[in-house]
């Protein structure tokens, strides 16, 4: 009972905290731009918003700073997007999409390999944190597919077979407190 109680004020607080968080980053991303870079300028800050500002842009003085951050996503400026936009456009679909899966495979295949040489993991966890890490790692890596609906999937994936894992264990651990 204790520790039901326990555990369900830990949840409140994560929850709070949460809550709170996102209720913090609303209100600074509410805040107008230009005033808020100024006063961080004035106040010789290490970290200015200089970096949001989109080449060639004017902005007004009641832009806030999430119009400025959604005007600087807007432009894709990256040289290295677009090489690879015109490399890739002429592939097709389906060797786009292997390409991609032999990618997440080579990414998950490194960190199985690091996990099974330098720590004792059985062969089970290793696969589950490798393909959880190599996912991660793939979000954030270029791929021949743009866009991240298979940066989702690929990573999606392996949280998925974490949580039947988890809950599979779950459900066995009370099916044996239940005979016992």
């Amino acid at each position: 009972m204790k520790k039901g109680i326990l555990q369900a004020v830990l949840v409140l607080v994560l929850l709070a905290l949460c809550v709170g968080i996102y209720l913090v980053g609303q209100h600074i991303l509410s805040l107008p731009f230009v005033a808020t870079n100024k006063a961080l300028h004035e106040d010789n800050s290490a970290l200015t918003l200089d970096f949001l500002i989109p080449a060639g842009t004017y902005l007004d003085e009641k832009l806030s700073i999430s119009e400025v951050i959604q005007l600087r996503l807007k432009r894709q400026n990256d040289p290295f997007e677009k090489l690879l936009r015109t490399v890739c456009a002429p592939i097709p679909p389906g060797y786009k999409f292997l390409t991609n899966v032999l990618l997440f495979c080579f990414w998950t295949l490194c960190y199985l390999t690091l996990f099974r040489v330098f720590t004792f993991m059985g062969y089970g966890r290793a696969l589950r944190g490798s393909l959880f890490l190599g996912g991660l790692t793939y979000y954030f890596m270029p791929d021949v597919w743009p866009g991240k609906g298979d940066d989702i999937l690929f990573l999606l994936l392996p949280v998925l077979i974490i949580a039947f894992r988890f809950y599979a264990v779950q459900r066995k651990k009370r099916s044996v407190f239940k005979k016992a």
